[in-house]
């Protein structure tokens, strides 16, 4: 079966929406993320542009992202804000999404979060989200990260943004003075962001996302419980140690 291709470098026309996707070593991963994008890129033929920003890959991501005609970036960074930022500044799009290479969604994301922004209400958001698999173990981590963010952080959905690049720009992207949980910082000023153009923070719950479990398949489902100084890390923020061992020096 051909491999559907997005708008690529090539391409001439309007681009509606810019998708962004960290990568480091996600050959085994990232083919079902664009997959799904695939699908739901179908109502935008040439509108959709997907940009992979590669991470210190030594393995095959590249040439996977390059078969599907994504825009190919380099960010050696060991920085998830400064790698999604690389990608943000490289759109072309009306409208940008982020999400992880081990993530995919359902074919209708794209459509759900045009008609959101359509009526004017929304700033953006997150999405409805769960992990590949459950257990009691990934439930428990699960509650014991996101209680403290909630309190930090404020109620707002995360896993995958959406919202137009020019909101994007006006919060300044991702903060790249944070190592971890960046993701819940950007939710946060892009509510606040919202609250002051007159609109709401959003989420889409007529689509949904689905994430790989491999962090608690290679560390275990109770591994938060096992490691809570992981908790305070995300709350701080810039804990490099943790960061590394969370994100930045995973070897796969």
């Amino acid at each position: 079966m051909e491999t559907k291709r997005f708008a690529g470098t090539d391409h001439t026309g309007n681009i509606k929406f810019s998708v962004i996707i960290p990568a480091r070593n996600e050959e085994n991963y990232i083919g079902r993320c664009l997959d799904s994008l695939a699908a739901a890129a179908e109502p935008y033929p040439g509108q959709v542009e997907v940009i992979t920003v590669l991470n210190r890959c030594t393995d095959r991501t590249e040439e996977v992202a390059s078969s599907y005609g994504a825009v190919i970036l380099k960010n050696d960074s060991k920085n998830l804000s400064q790698i999604r930022n690389a990608g943000i500044q490289a759109a072309r799009g009306e409208i940008i999404v982020t999400i992880d290479a081990d993530s995919w969604v359902t074919d209708n994301m794209l459509t759900e979060i045009d008609r959101l922004l359509a009526t004017g209400q929304w700033i953006g958001g997150g999405v409805r989200s769960q992990f590949e698999r459950v257990s009691l173990g990934i439930i428990v981590s699960g509650m014991l990260l996101i209680v403290p963010l909630l309190f930090k952080y404020g109620l707002v959905t995360v896993g995958l943004f959406w919202g137009y690049t020019r909101d994007f720009e006006a919060i300044g992207g991702f903060n790249e003075n944070m190592l971890m949980a960046e993701d819940a910082d950007f939710a946060k000023r892009l509510k606040q962001w919202g609250k002051q153009q007159g609109k709401k923070y959003g989420t889409v719950t007529k689509a949904s996302m689905t994430t790989s479990c491999r962090k608690f398949d290679e560390y275990g489902d109770w591994a938060v419980v096992k490691n809570p100084k992981i908790i305070w890390a995300y709350l701080k923020g810039t804990d490099r140690k943790h960061a590394d061992e969370t994100y930045y020096e995973i070897q796969r």
